[in-house]
């Protein structure tokens, strides 16, 4: 199992194996770079780091902005909610965020949308109210 700094460093690199970098590890580095620069410098820094990393493993059309802007905001919300000193803390207090399907989206988002092409390369506001969200968007 790689540590932190490398796991970090390598997604910086773009230099991890495809195998290495799943659901998981996205969301810790989100996690990682939202306790290194904040919010909102997380929302420049993390999804350009993640085109980058994109298109070195050849995959550029992969990256998603409304998944990446929005699991960087509920990230940073529940970091701000109950601060975890420690990766292990906060995955062990948010298990639902580190599952790819179904997706803790799907209480915000609907289907739908996320898999438009406008969600792809813009941030969209949420559209769903469902358990866990907050009212944010039209009723549906």
């Amino acid at each position: 199992m790689m540590s932190e700094q490398e796991l970090l460093a390598g997604f910086e690199a773009a230099s991890l194996p495809d195998d290495a970098f799943h659901h998981e590890q996205h969301v810790h580095v989100a996690w990682m770079f939202i306790r290194r620069y904040g919010m909102p410098g997380a929302l420049t820094e993390f999804p350009g780091a993640l085109k980058r990393f994109a298109i070195a493993k050849g995959k550029p059309n992969l990256y998603h902005e409304t998944i990446t802007w929005a699991f960087l905001l509920v990230v940073a919300e529940r970091q701000a909610r109950c601060p975890a000193e420690s990766w292990q803390a906060f995955a062990a207090l948010n298990g639902d965020l580190l599952v790819w399907k179904p997706s803790v989206l799907g209480r915000y988002y609907e289907k739908e949308t996320l898999g438009s092409e406008l969600a792809r390369r813009v941030f969209v506001m949420p559209d769903r109210l469902g358990p866990g969200a907050r009212g944010i968007g039209p009723r549906v």
